[in-house]
């Protein structure tokens, strides 16, 4: 063994156990168990190895030998298509999909972990060469605090007020509160909405909130969410009970309209605040320049 084989070592170890932290299969079940798990635990252990033996390779260098990274964001760059194309191919047999921006968000997510732990087994591996094993482990608590914040994304409690409404006809037109969400003429389906049916207003809690809760994909993402946690009384070739949001183009609040299985408002409402505010859903309106103007003149 030389001076780089613990040190090597130490970085796969930590950078292994940071992708196991990142990897959490909740109540989507995604990734899937046992063997979604092993596939990308697999590939942390790959990216804590690249990570872990490019700080000796630069010691030594061999500076060629670091250019080995830039053909391992190539192949993490494969996870993201990998796990888009499956995703995309789950999507069409659910009752409630994911829709496209949430999949790609859940895509994005799996190429950037992998990213984090070769930071993780680069920077653990450079403070255990450089000064000792004791600095590398304080080195992977930081790293590990690093990780927690990067996982934690806005969910929609922190962006909007939620509050339960009775959903209500006026005639064939289904509505939550003053917010139209469909047509329904079939006596049958009104008293199966009636008696499953529930309601729930979001209201934004600044203007920009506005936008990125009109997001279609954001919403897509509620409905799949709370269909999920709380099951949908549906099958497939029943339109008239698919849970849909509307807007109210006045105020920028919008109505949700589910069919859970679990009638629980409570619950309800828990599973909707901690859905997650989508990447590719964010918008800042106000953060625009002709808005910055308009706001110095006034």
């Amino acid at each position: 063994m030389n001076e780089y084989t613990y040190p090597i070592l130490f970085g796969v170890i930590v950078g292994t156990i940071a992708r196991a932290i990142m990897l959490k299969t909740d109540y989507r079940q995604y990734p899937t168990y046992l063997h979604g798990k092993v596939i990308h635990l697999a590939l942390g252990f790959i990216a804590a190895g690249l990570g872990s033996v490019a700080v000796p390779a630069i010691m030594e260098k061999e500076f060629t030998a670091v250019t080995f990274l830039t053909i391992a964001a190539s192949q993490f760059r494969e996870v993201r298509n990998m796990e888009r194309n499956t995703l995309t191919e789950l999507d069409g047999y659910e009752l409630v999909p994911r829709g496209k921006t949430y999949i790609e968000g859940i895509a994005i997510a799996f190429e950037s972990r992998n990213y984090l732990v070769i930071f993780t087994s680069l920077v653990t591996t450079l403070c255990y060469l450089v000064w000792n094993v004791w600095i590398a482990l304080v080195a992977a608590i930081v790293c590990y605090f690093i990780i927690r914040k990067f996982m934690s994304g806005s969910t929609l409690k922190e962006l909007v007020d939620i509050e339960h409404h009775e959903v209500q006809f006026d005639g064939a037109g289904l509505y939550v509160d003053n917010i139209y969400i469909m047509n329904i003429g079939l006596p049958a389906r009104q008293e199966d909405i009636k008696r499953y049916g529930m309601g729930f207003i979001l209201s934004p809690k600044n203007f920009d909130v506005r936008s990125t809760i009109a997001n279609l994909g954001q919403r897509q993402a509620i409905l799949h969410d709370i269909s999920i946690a709380l099951g949908v009384y549906r099958d497939s070739g029943t339109p008239a009970l698919v849970p849909l949001i509307k807007r109210d183009l006045d105020d920028g609040r919008i109505g949700v309209f589910i069919l859970p299985q679990n009638k629980d408002v409570d619950k309800a409402k828990k599973v909707l605040g901690a859905v997650p505010v989508l990447e590719n859903a964010i918008r800042l309106p106000s953060e625009s320049k002709a808005n910055k103007k308009g706001s110095g003149k006034e």
